[in-house]
């Protein structure tokens, strides 16, 4: 499962924002090709940050690219020029079909073949955005082996459903219940949705919270601030590190003894509870905060 805790928004229109970004350490840079960015700046902005990625070291983040919906004119090009610029992680926006995946899927294809690239070497985030696309989200993340991940995108979502966005999110409840377990199954990584009101970081911070105990691996955000929290709620709680720790000990040192059958603390322990164990002390090493 893809690892990323944080996808920074960027506007590809704000070149300063290609500066700022990499300091603050998100896990995933996203810049925008599409909402942020104006119908009269699109060629622009694309041309823009296609140049920065060529020229600029974005250290450690990894680099995603929300391309233009593909019922727009622009998609295609945003597509071979990124690509072509080395980026190979695209966000698909509005996803609401499998239809929409093997779109991209193909197009992704002709593009890699024209730049010598060995096929699948671009990977997608399927963003999940309308009432139909959390409908059709179980097929279209399986629509292509690019998929690595998706995104809940709750702005559109509450148009499409015809609600507005509450401080408690109880309009949310079915897509951000549903969208992680599809994404469990299908072993991706689960991004949540923005929040937007940068004064209430303790609404944000119960907000990152209810995401992680959702099942949601990540959380998309807009401003370099929420960034921290952010990786701070979806770290493992000192008390989760701590019997993990004790589970991979003592079962290592059963299987030195020949024990086939592994008891902690009274309790049957599995191969999946193991994996999970291993999972949160590797991301208790790997992660900076």
């Amino acid at each position: 499962m893809e690892r990323m805790r944080t996808m920074l928004f960027c506007p590809a229109s704000q070149p300063k924002m290609y500066i700022n970004a990499p300091i603050f350490k998100p896990d995933c840079i996203l810049f925008d090709l599409e909402d942020s960015v104006a119908f009269e700046e699109k060629d622009s902005a694309r041309d823009l940050l296609c140049m920065a990625i060529q020229m600029l070291d974005f250290g450690e983040s990894r680099i995603c690219v929300r391309v233009n919906s593909i019922r727009t004119p622009f998609w295609k090009d945003d597509v071979k020029g990124v690509v072509k610029a080395g980026v190979r992680f695209i966000r698909l926006s509005t996803c609401e079909s499998v239809e929409d995946v093997e779109t991209l899927d193909y197009f992704l294809t002709k593009t890699e073949e024209g730049e010598g690239l060995q096929k699948g070497s671009v990977k997608i985030q399927c963003s999940i955005e309308t009432a139909k696309g959390v409908l059709n989200a179980a097929k279209a993340i399986k629509a292509s082996s690019r998929i690595i991940s998706l995104s809940f995108g709750a702005e559109d979502y509450t148009r499409t459903m015809g609600t507005k966005r509450s401080r408690g999110g109880f309009e949310l409840i079915y897509a951000r219940s549903f969208l992680p377990v599809l994404a469990a199954e299908a072993g991706i990584s689960a991004i949540d949705t923005v929040w937007s009101d940068l004064k209430d970081m303790e609404g944000f911070k119960r907000e990152v919270q209810t995401a992680k105990s959702l099942g949601f691996t990540g959380k998309s955000c807009i401003h370099p601030s929420q960034i921290k929290p952010i990786h701070e709620g979806f770290m493992p709680s000192r008390e989760e590190i701590k019997h993990a720790e004790k589970i991979v000990g003592e079962v290592n040192k059963m299987r030195a003894a020949g024990e086939g059958v592994f008891v902690v603390d009274g309790k049957m322990i599995d191969e999946p509870v193991i994996n999970k164990a291993k999972k949160v002390i590797s991301m208790t090493r790997k992660s900076e905060i």
